[in-house]
């Protein structure tokens, strides 16, 4: 088990680092008031994700601090407003994340978890409502390289959530092998990071992108 002190960053933070190395995140706004947080979602287009920010918080959507699909700038001053109402003290300097409301059908997961014996592995699975039912996750230890990323790939087992599914285009392959292959980077490059998740990736036309990001770093 690892016990040494860690400290979580930001969704937005954790965003940043993993996408410096090639993982695919949506286009976002951080911002500090209700008031900015609408011009966001009209820079970035409606409908929008509305989340409260902030290194101390983990657990968004158990605390009920994302407000999903708001349709244009009042909705989402109002949900701005109410978000930055529920922050607690213990919640330290918080901000709004406002995002483009990304669609899809199916939902994976990804990450970094570092093995007591083993050291840092890399992960892909099954995620969404089916994550418990199905329980389908690859591991491998980094580094790894594209075909080893290829072969975590072919080996989940509900590979017909990979080909063409309820009207939208087969998984671009390549797309989740660099997810992957961008993940490992990020261990490689960065020797405190303790553990990272992509939960979900929602696979939009084909592309996965990463909607939420935790990133654990020791300290």
């Amino acid at each position: 088990m690892h016990t040494a002190a860690t400290r979580t960053l930001s969704e937005a933070d954790s965003k940043e680092l993993l996408g410096g190395h090639g993982v695919p995140v949506a286009p976002e706004r951080i911002v500090a008031d209700a008031t900015a947080a609408a011009i966001a979602g009209e820079e970035l287009g409606f409908p929008v994700v509305l989340k409260l920010c902030g290194d101390n918080i983990a657990h968004k959507t158990e605390r009920g601090l994302v407000r999903l699909n708001l349709q244009n700038a009042a909705a989402v001053e109002t949900a701005g407003a109410e978000l930055l109402a529920l922050a607690t003290d213990d919640d330290g300097d918080v901000d709004l994340l406002v995002a483009p409301m990304i669609h899809g059908n199916r939902e994976l997961i990804a990450g970094l978890h570092l093995d007591p014996v083993f050291g840092m592995t890399v992960m892909i699975g099954v995620g969404g409502v089916l994550a418990e039912a199905v329980a389908d996750v690859v591991f491998r230890l980094v580094p790894i390289s594209a075909i080893d990323a290829s072969e975590m790939v072919d080996n989940l087992q509900t590979q017909t959530l990979l080909g063409p599914f309820r009207g939208e285009p087969e998984v671009d392959r390549q797309a989740l092998i660099d997810v992957l292959t961008g993940l490992s980077s990020a261990a490689m490059a960065n020797d405190r990071l303790v553990s990272a998740d992509l939960n979900p990736l929602i696979v939009s036309d084909g592309k996965p992108i990463a909607v939420d990001a935790l990133v654990e770093l020791s300290v």
